[in-house]
């Protein structure tokens, strides 16, 4: 992992929602986490829906939300919704500079603006003074699909010819970083420095190219993200590898997985990214699995899933193993808190090295929960520390103590073991 890149800091929101801090390093602030954000997919202006899906991503974790106000309708909304939320909440603006303006004046918390869509230097200078006075920040979002030209043809005719040429990035790069230095003109001018900055596209190798770039040229934070990136089947991926790249190499102050689906998704899957990472300290159970093989003799699939449910309630960090046989499961669960290894339709449970259960199959995602729970409580009595063994893991009798046994053997299904974990002749099941 790359140190974060210094960047100026930026805070979002208030005191009654809460203030969300990006960036940092410049003039001596201290580094803020990198934040989560997503997007409402319902509209604005229906002010109960709206307001049910900004809490529902609040719960699921993300510190700032966006709401796109492409009407009227939408910022007038803002003024209901607003006193109904607990999040940093960003006005999304798109083609009016006057939905900006009513949105600052409802009380949002940020504006988003896109260059390529609002770029009279009177319109954004009225946004400017609007927000300066209010203390409130401002992303310029550049995305790939608004700075190519669209209504002088000739002009994009030109562009076109260097989307299609063989230096498609470097075209691109030159057209982002362009505007974004005409675009920060203007700001400057106007001694505004609250800024963010994205340059997205749907082309993962792209978005590591611009914002590379763009990392290089300002030191304002920056906010990653994939634009379209597609269903969460096939968008994962497509966020996950330029947005993990940039986050390893310290760039990326805040970000965003968008996904075709449920909002909540991208709101999970970019605080697990940030986790695995080392960027945010992890909120509940961290489970581990093994990814299952022709060794797996209980339903491992079904019993992560319902292990994964049952275990959301928990708040601590705690590493949980679960694997499906005991080939591999006592190193790969070496580093649990609390594991199982599944043989013969049983289960066996360690916490922290000790064995403490040996299950039944059905029996086995109780007695899990219950031994989290114990643990989770132990933990918090000062009793036990995460992470910290108490014995290593010995390997469970492959044959015996999983139920299998001699009767097995003499039934030629399973071969007599050797080594350290020989059965004792006459040794019963």
């Amino acid at each position: 992992m790359t140190p974060r890149r210094p960047t100026r800091q930026v805070t979002v929101g208030d005191d009654r929602v809460g203030k969300v801090r990006i960036g940092g390093g410049v003039g001596g602030t201290t580094p803020a986490p990198v934040s989560v954000q997503s997007m409402t997919a319902g509209y604005t202006h229906e002010v109960d829906t709206c307001v049910a899906e900004i809490n529902k991503l609040a719960a699921a974790g993300a510190d700032i939300v966006r709401v796109a106000v492409p009407g009227k309708n939408d910022t007038q909304a803002l003024k209901d919704i607003l006193p109904q939320v607990r999040v940093p909440i960003v006005a999304d603006v798109h083609f009016h500079f006057g939905r900006a303006l009513e949105s600052v004046e409802a009380g949002v918390h940020k504006i988003r603006l896109n260059p390529g869509n609002i770029n009279d230097r009177k319109q954004v200078e009225d946004v400017i003074a609007a927000c300066k006075d209010k203390n409130i920040p401002i992303r310029i979002g550049v995305n790939e699909g608004s700075i190519v030209e669209r209504r002088d043809k000739q002009k994009r005719l030109k562009e076109l010819g260097g989307v299609f040429s063989d230096n498609k990035h470097g075209h691109f790069l030159a057209i982002m970083i362009t505007k974004l230095e005409e675009y920060l003109d203007i700001f400057y001018d106007n001694d505004f420095y609250d800024i963010t900055i994205s340059a997205k596209s749907p082309d993962p190798s792209l978005v590591i190219a611009a914002y590379t770039e763009v990392s290089k040229r300002f030191d304002h934070p920056l906010h990653l993200g994939v634009t379209h990136a597609g269903p969460k089947e096939t968008g994962t991926i497509r966020s996950v590898v330029p947005l993990g790249h940039l986050l390893a190499s310290g760039i990326g102050d805040t970000i965003r997985i968008s996904y075709a689906n449920d909002p909540v998704y991208e709101v999970e899957d970019g605080l697990e990214l940030l986790y695995v990472l080392g960027l945010r300290e992890r909120v509940g159970v961290d489970l581990i699995g093994c990814p299952t093989c022709g060794r797996i003799q209980v339903d491992l699939f079904t019993l992560i899933q319902d292990v994964r449910a049952k275990l959301s309630e928990l708040v601590l960090p705690i590493k949980v193993a679960v694997m499906g046989c005991i080939v591999n499961g006592p190193g790969e669960a070496e580093g649990a808190d609390v594991a199982i290894f599944a043989g013969n339709k049983r289960g066996i449970i360690y916490v922290q090295g000790q064995k403490v259960a040996n299950v039944p199959e059905e029996e086995i995602l109780e007695r899990l929960l219950h031994e989290c729970r114990q643990f989770e409580e132990k933990v918090q009595r000062g009793e036990a520390k995460l992470g910290e063994k108490v014995v290593e893991i010995a390997p469970p009798d492959p044959i015996g103590e999983l139920g299998s046994g001699f009767s097995k053997i003499a039934a030629g299904e399973v071969d007599q073991p050797t080594g350290p974990t020989q059965l004792t002749v006459g040794k019963s099941e």
